[in-house]
């Protein structure tokens, strides 16, 4: 395979500086050209090799080093430790506005960025309608960058890099600040991009978009790689850790704060396991539920189960009371709520199932229980859940 990009041990470390010793000390490292012995390790051996016509997602949390390893691999920075290889025209964009001069029109921006990128006088004015086209920004384009929006900014600098058609792309969550409209032709380019054999590299907080561009991803935690292989099982896996860790949270501000106890919930299953584990199922499935409940009166309780997407959308959700259920007594005040979910449609992702106590009237709720899984398959459809459908003939 022809390889791209090869980073092998790659580790950064940033000295640290905060005081008149620390910054002395660092300064004099540099002198002599040793590297920092102490400061914050933002990669730790870092191996990855990108090859050509690989479309590669790289996920993780805030503060993780994604963001780093692309400086890194585009030589903004240098790495502490390792080696950093790339045979290939790179188009990258890292931060909005990099390498633009504010005070220069948009005009001036592009000659000049084109330019930078190896576009001849020629194959610039052979392009400059396709790229005016692009950017879409009317007689902006001829006022001074500096009253540019930060969409506009992007805009201008996506299409730039179109008409330079590198070998490797490289984009690190600008496309957010853009409107949808733009996102969306930004996206149809990177995929006409990529069916032509480009490669790419992104970074993005949205795992539709990673799995909608790329073949391969990868998991960077705390600045060292967490996993790496195809894009559904990696994100999948990424999803879930983060609302685990969102639920964790959840649980200890209740317990701070006091809420809920009187009808409470003692207990929330999922397929056999409790709401510290996060267990997977896949399409089609059956998801069986237990809720069990504290009522201190020992009058029946009334019992809700709910599903929940990763960024809180609901998806679905129950009332026993709605429906005439009646819990099972387990023994004196200890009630259990048993349900099965068949034959699930929910689409691949990461999902919260959200259990809660309320009082047998059914007037209060009381107690919250959460629990994260994850609903693994390969498909393209778009959503949260499938509905059952044909295409029929097209006259």
């Amino acid at each position: 395979m022809d390889s791209l990009v090869s980073i092998k041990g790659v580790t950064k470390i940033y000295p640290r500086v905060h005081k008149s010793r620390e910054r002395l000390k660092a300064f004099a490292a540099l002198l002599i050209g040793r590297q920092p012995a102490h400061g914050a390790t933002v990669l730790s051996d870092i191996n990855l090799e990108v090859v050509r016509g690989q479309s590669l997602g790289i996920v993780g949390e805030n503060g993780a080093g994604k963001s780093t390893l692309l400086k890194v691999l585009t030589g903004v920075i240098q790495p502490t430790h390792g080696r950093v290889m790339v045979h290939a025209n790179i188009a990258a964009m890292l931060e909005l506005g990099a390498g633009f001069q504010p005070d220069f029109s948009g005009m001036d921006n592009v000659r000049m960025k084109a330019s930078l990128m190896g576009l001849s006088n020629q194959e610039l004015e052979e392009r400059l309608d396709d790229i005016l086209a692009f950017a879409d920004i009317g007689e902006y384009i001829h006022e001074p960058v500096k009253h540019y929006s930060s969409g506009m900014v992007v805009r201008l600098g996506f299409a730039v890099i179109t008409a330079c058609r590198p070998d490797l792309l490289i984009t690190d969550e600008v496309l957010a600040v853009g409107d949808e409209s733009f996102q969306k032709k930004c996206i149809r380019w990177i995929q006409q991009f990529l069916e032509r054999g480009g490669t790419l590299l992104l970074v993005s907080h949205s795992m539709y978009v990673v799995q909608k561009l790329c073949q391969k991803a990868v998991w960077i935690h705390e600045g060292a790689i967490k996993q790496y292989g195809d894009v559904f099982p990696v994100t999948q896996a990424y999803l879930a850790w983060h609302e685990k860790r969102s639920a964790k949270e959840k649980q200890m501000q209740m317990k701070a704060t006091g809420e809920g106890a009187y009808y409470r919930i003692e207990k929330l299953m999922l397929g056999g396991v409790q709401a510290d584990e996060s267990p997977e199922f896949a399409m089609g499935d059956d998801l069986d539920i237990e809720l069990h409940i504290y009522s201190p009166d020992d009058r029946p309780p009334v019992g809700v189960v709910g599903v929940v997407r990763a960024d809180g959308t609901p998806v679905y959700g129950m009332i026993s009371d709605n429906e005439d259920i009646k819990p099972l007594k387990l023994s004196e005040q200890h009630y259990c709520f048993r349900l099965r979910f068949t034959e699930i449609g929910l689409l691949p992702g990461s999902y919260n199932l959200r259990g809660h106590s309320m009082d047998p009237e059914g007037v209060r709720l009381f107690d919250t229980s959460e629990m994260v899984f994850t609903v693994s398959g390969n498909t393209k459809e778009v959503g949260y859940i499938r509905l059952p459908h044909k295409w029929l003939d097209q006259d």
